[in-house]
């Protein structure tokens, strides 16, 4: 009688009777990870309420025996409570059977983020065992986009990521940086358990915001996570749960014959400081190196390349090839920085910043637009370069009646956590009428000192044609498109259009095009 319940409730599992809800998915390129934290409070609560299916219960017959959780929960427990409670068990099954391969994913991930995990949370005092949070909010992917647009390895929406200092822009969000997420992740939980005092209460606001659990707290006059349990949103009720039940698994899913298989390691980087435009394809077609490492190295950058504004951005390169790359950075850095006006580049004076191997880490050329070029009264061909110049701009603002930091730091541009800097605020509070001090950069334009410029002379090229390369040209293939082909020889498109007399975008594989003249 036993054996044919057992059987009828393995046959139960495997079609999908234990519907119950996760929040970790085993991310694929479109990121579907929820929930959504870090949002903010002045959201309507039903809009922090995704549709969950109730969880299962766990039936007279658990996989699992209770007993053995509670003693292994009890055994793990240090800073922050591992409760037993039935849905906790849920989610240990549910690990172990319908989402093994999840499980088997992060085993394997561990070593590429634990040990930067473990090194933060220890710089803050805070419990190690708060590093498997990021499994149950990322699944410890560092690009993850949720719906409600909460990204990176910790799920900061764009607001409160901005708030802890991440910086994002058209090529640059820093909340897929996973020491500078991390990092921001640390003063957030530690802010949410100095209001809280109880690390169950802190996760779950973390999951809905603090503002969520303070009405929890009031409606149901319960002090902790679990005396309001049933007045939270559904999607919290889950999230402590599957943090106390990823924990169980990370150290005692080998008992349940879960094993990694690939493990992940961190790739050995070094650095470069880049100082203006680069192409990141080009930089690895010239330099031998995989643009999917480059990627994994830098998670931050969204573009296939940084833009002229760029300014000491530490690019993190694959080791193996850093020695070739400082080897040949001149012609390098030509091929990928950008635009080559034809017959002039600028020579231009190298950073103080350098690499590991003591060399300079900076970009060496800057490029001239055509209008740039040295008159021929010059002397030895000296140009002058007018360059923009950084300024910081004082200004203040008086606090209006239903005016916040958030509201302020919008109307000017700037994060809320320079405002709280700048005029030594340390809560979000601020009265009406108080004056605020708001420093802005602005950049002014002032002649450069002058630089040597190779210049070309039609002239020359007149009296001295063997001095010139001939007519290079490319036999198009199967696949190519003018964008890649642009790319390989580093013209621009509008370029290669010209030259060949291309109106639309459409080649022909067999087609001979104008590379160079």
């Amino acid at each position: 009688m036993r054996l044919s319940k057992k059987v009828l409730w393995l046959g139960a599992m495997c079609a999908g009777f234990w519907n119950m809800p996760v929040k970790a998915e085993i991310p694929t390129e479109k990121l579907t990870f929820e929930p959504d934290t870090l949002k903010t409070e002045a959201k309507e609560e039903e809009e922090l309420l995704p549709y969950l299916p109730e969880v299962e219960e766990i039936g007279p017959t658990p996989s699992v025996p209770q007993e053995l959780l509670k003693n292994r929960f009890a055994k793990l427990e240090k800073s922050i409570p591992l409760t037993y409670h039935k849905s906790s068990h849920e989610f240990v099954e549910y690990f172990i059977y319908k989402k093994a391969e999840f499980t088997q994913t992060m085993m394997e991930k561990m070593p590429l983020y634990f040990p930067m995990f473990e090194k933060a949370l220890a710089k803050h005092g805070l419990p190690t065992e708060l590093k498997y949070l990021s499994m149950i909010e990322s699944g410890l992917n560092p690009t993850v986009i949720s719906h409600a647009r909460a990204g990176g390895l910790w799920q900061f929406m764009p607001a409160t990521g901005r708030e802890f200092g991440l910086h994002q822009d058209k090529y640059i969000d820093e909340r897929f940086e996973p020491a500078k997420a991390t990092e921001a992740a640390c003063l957030y939980l530690k802010q949410l358990y100095r209001i809280f005092g109880d690390w169950e209460l802190a996760l779950a606001s973390y999951n809905t915001g603090p503002g969520n659990v303070k009405r929890a707290m009031r409606r149901s006059r319960g002090t902790t996570f679990w005396t309001i349990y049933n007045v939270l949103p559904r999607e919290t009720r889950s999230y402590v749960p599957q943090y106390v039940a990823m924990n169980y698994m990370m150290n005692y899913g080998h008992d349940h014959g879960i094993f990694p298989e690939n493990t992940e390691f961190q790739i050995p980087s070094d650095t470069i400081h880049v100082n203006g435009y680069i192409d990141l394809v080009a930089l690895c077609q010239q330099s031998d190196m995989n643009f999917e490492d480059l990627k994994k190295l830098n998670p931050q950058i969204t573009k296939t390349s940084l833009p002229q504004q760029t300014r000491d951005f530490v690019l993190k390169v694959p080791s193996v090839q850093y020695t070739y790359f400082t080897s040949n950075r001149d012609s390098i850095m030509v091929a990928c920085s950008g635009k080559l006006p034809e017959g002039t580049l600028l020579a231009k004076a190298d950073s103080n910043a350098t690499d590991s191997l003591g060399v300079n880490k900076s970009f060496p050329y800057a490029l001239v637009s055509n209008n740039n070029y040295a008159d021929d009264e010059e002397e030895d061909g000296e140009a002058e370069q007018v360059v923009a110049r950084d300024r910081t701009k004082k200004s203040t603002h008086t606090v209006r009646r239903g005016e916040t930091l958030s509201t302020i730091s919008r109307k000017y541009r700037v994060s809320v956590a320079d405002l709280r800097k700048w005029n030594r605020i340390r809560r979000s509070a601020i009265n009406r009428g108080q004056r605020l001090v708001i420093y802005k950069t602005v950049k002014e334009t002032a002649p450069a000192a002058k630089v040597a410029v190779a210049t070309y002379r039609p002239e020359e090229q007149a009296a001295n044609p063997a001095r010139h390369a001939k007519k290079r040209y490319h036999t198009v293939q199967k696949g190519d498109t003018l964008w890649i082909i642009s790319q390989r020889y580093g013209l621009e498109v509008g370029q290669l259009k010209k030259r060949n007399k291309i109106r639309g975008n459409s080649i022909k594989p067999g087609q001979k095009l104008i590379i160079s003249t």
